[in-house]
């Protein structure tokens, strides 16, 4: 029995001879907890990509990025970041609220992390799949200045991914965009061109700002 592969994966397994290999890393890697390593590799980074499905398995892919720190262990089983201004699409947390009270067999709701540390000696990364969900009361949003939701991952499955393909970055800046608590967030250029500006929510500072 396995909790991680589909028939279509085996099937590639045998073609390549790797079946063994993906039992002996499902066997010995795959835990459905963080553990203190985990915990530490995940507190420590900036960035992580965020994969979801909405209830049609229609899948979107983005990235997440804030101060270090700023993805929270809150304990073995769960972990929580927040979700600050973007686009307005809200493509991500969407699919996460179809999965809301969707039933046994839904697919909406569940979600898959991909956290990566370009810059350790050694880099690493991680998987953590789950299922997420939000709360639009949620009393962590205080938590993180800036923070418009917060999504809550309960933990099913953490592995570590092999990384030799892990490219060696150098940190130039962080992004001066990060919602800090001390001061205002400057406004994007792309909020104060003629497209977007006048469909701007109320109360943005951006509606009235010199257009570019």
């Amino acid at each position: 029995m396995t909790r991680l592969y589909t028939e279509p994966a085996r099937a590639l397994q045998d073609r390549f001879d790797t079946r063994r290999l993906a039992d002996r890393i499902e066997e010995r890697l795959l835990s459905d907890s963080i553990g203190d390593g985990d915990r530490a590799l995940i507190e420590r980074l900036d960035m992580f990509f965020l994969a979801t499905v909405d209830a049609a398995g229609q899948p979107q892919c983005s990235y997440k990025g804030g101060e270090p720190g700023f993805v929270r262990v809150l304990d073995e089983r769960t972990l929580a970041f927040p979700l600050y201004d973007g686009n307005g699409m809200f493509l991500s947390a969407g699919n996460v609220l179809a999965g809301a009270g969707a039933g046994v067999g839904a697919v909406g709701g569940r979600v898959g992390l991909l956290f990566i540390d370009f810059l350790a000696e050694r880099p690493t990364r991680i998987r953590v799949n789950g299922v997420a969900s939000i709360d639009p009361d949620d009393p962590l949003a205080a938590a993180w200045s800036g923070a418009q939701l917060v999504v809550r991952v309960r933990v099913g499955e953490v592995f570590p991914n092999c990384p030799r393909y892990i490219h060696r970055l150098a940190l130039v800046e962080r992004s001066r965009f990060v919602p800090q608590a001390e001061c205002a967030a400057p406004i994007p250029d792309w909020k104060r061109r003629p497209w977007a500006q006048d469909v701007l929510p109320a109360g943005d500072a951006a509606r009235d700002a010199e257009p570019v």
